[in-house]
């Protein structure tokens, strides 16, 4: 039986923030990026939020969220027990947002009225999402934290807040919504429903993302993006990812690779991997074709090499790495830790949704692709 739910309220928008203006006589606790108190962002969002409201800011938040942070956001949770949260920033500060709701209401035995999410870049799609990543820095692993009820209440996507975005992220963050879509597309949980959605996304993220990047304060190309984020993550969230995520999670684990970069080195590659089965490749032949990408003519195998070729024209004209040795990693030291990199992505929360189960040695022939 397949299940199809949105259980999030999204408004999106340039006008997207007046929601706030219906909380009142709450304790609200935020949790941002360290780098938004004080900015006109934050001040932005504050203003809509009307003084009947006690509010607390938690911004200690880093990438890749670490488990100490999280408990520290615990402790000021139990301080201030808010009755809703607001989650603000990148996908850390949501994954942050949702990890520490997770862990303080399980303390405090006391539960929250809303959450809300609002994504400043356009790529996680946590916003709509059931589940916060997070750091276990002692054992240099990431893992997922996968429940229904972390899934925020509302989603406010507001594009202005994407605007001072640093090209980087905008191009990182991105790809990872491609990546999104393209592993949503073929996951084993995929329906007509989660196919829509991840197609649209796949063609909005080829066709505009690169107008983005060169021209960041374009608001309506923003809005695109900003949406086509939202979109994938409604479909991996009920359709799943693979391996492409359940690998970039062990380079960003033990090299610091930035998410976003992590997949899209490896995407090319992946999409090659997982065309090899004949249902997968029709597909995404499909997608590729709708996207503009790939004509008619062409056979599923070479919309396939299309699509990778234009992935590595986005990276290009983004100035994004190809390789980890062209990122700064040194090629022993990839080669050095491919058995702890493979050992990790198949206990990976995301590995079992991939179409093809692979063998470790294939799984070491995708980084083996990548190192440079």
């Amino acid at each position: 039986m397949n299940q199809f739910i949105i259980p999030t309220k999204i408004y999106s928008g340039v006008d997207s923030l007046d929601i706030l203006q219906q909380l009142t006589n709450q304790r609200i606790l935020m949790v941002c990026d360290s780098f938004l108190p004080d900015t006109d962002s934050l001040k932005r969002i504050q203003q809509k939020i009307s003084n009947s409201n006690a509010v607390e800011i938690f911004s200690d938040v880093k990438p890749d969220p670490p488990l100490d942070n999280i408990m520290s956001g615990v402790q000021s949770y139990q301080a201030f027990r808010p009755t809703v949260m607001i989650g603000i920033g990148g996908g850390s500060a949501i994954d942050t947002a949702k990890a520490i709701r997770y862990f303080a209401e399980k303390l405090t035995d006391e539960l929250i009225k809303s959450f809300i999410a609002i994504p400043t870049t356009s790529g996680t799609g946590s916003e709509v999402t059931n589940t916060a990543v997070v750091s276990d820095t002692k054992n240099g692993v990431k893992f997922p934290i996968i429940m229904d009820h972390l899934t925020p209440d509302i989603a406010l996507l507001d594009p202005a807040l994407v605007v001072s975005a640093p090209k980087s992220v905008t191009a990182y963050s991105g790809l990872d919504v491609l990546t999104h879509a393209l592993e949503a597309l073929v996951a084993k949980n995929s329906d007509l429903f989660t196919d829509a959605l991840a197609e649209k996304a796949i063609e909005v993220i080829s066709n505009d993302l690169t107008s983005a990047y060169a021209n960041g304060n374009d608001i309506e190309i923003r809005q695109k993006i900003h949406e086509a984020s939202c979109e994938a993550g409604l479909a991996f969230n009920m359709a799943g990812l693979g391996i492409c995520h359940s690998l970039a999670h062990q380079l960003g684990a033990k090299f610091h690779v930035p998410h976003g970069l992590a997949n899209a080195m490896l995407l090319p590659y992946i999409i090659a991997f997982n065309g090899k089965d004949p249902q997968v490749a029709e597909k995404y032949a499909l997608a590729i074709k709708k996207s503009g990408i790939g004509s008619a003519s062409l056979s599923n195998q070479m919309q396939i090499k299309r699509m990778e070729k234009h992935i590595f024209k986005m990276m290009k004209e983004m100035n994004c790495p190809k390789t980890l040795v062209e990122f700064g990693i040194s090629e022993k030291e990839i080669l050095t830790n491919l058995d702890w990199i493979v050992a990790h992505a198949k206990e990976d929360g995301t590995f079992p949704g991939n179409p093809i189960v692979p063998s470790d040695n294939e799984l070491k022939e995708l980084v083996k692709k990548i190192i440079k």
